[in-house]
């Protein structure tokens, strides 16, 4: 097997992990996928939207981040159903942290 700068080529190089979502919410073919983003501050989320289609041409699934008037209340729901998830995941990182019995304030 060859090698370059002492790091092997071909099939047998070692491949980089995919990162995956924290969280996926569905309904139907549109989908949330929350991402976990740690910070000084703690783990911020952020959320990317797609839309499901499948290609008339070679009948393969492919996504899309557009969306027809016919998507958008599936869209609205899938946001409130991420941002609930997201709240949850913050109120449990709030009490990990607030283990002395104080009120929290919001």
């Amino acid at each position: 097997m060859a090698t370059k700068n002492g790091t092997a080529q071909g099939r047998e190089a070692p491949k980089q992990e995919r990162q995956r979502p924290a969280h996926e919410v569905r309904l139907g073919r549109i989908k949330g996928a929350i991402w976990a983003n740690t910070t000084d501050q703690g783990v911020r989320y952020g959320v990317t939207l797609t839309r499901l289609y499948k290609d008339q041409e070679s009948g393969e699934w492919r996504t899309s981040t557009s969306f027809g008037r016919d998507d958008l209340l599936l869209v609205a729901k899938v946001c409130e159903l991420a941002m609930i998830w997201i709240y949850q995941q913050n109120q449990n990182q709030s009490q990990g942290q607030n283990q002395d019995g104080e009120d929290i304030p919001f």
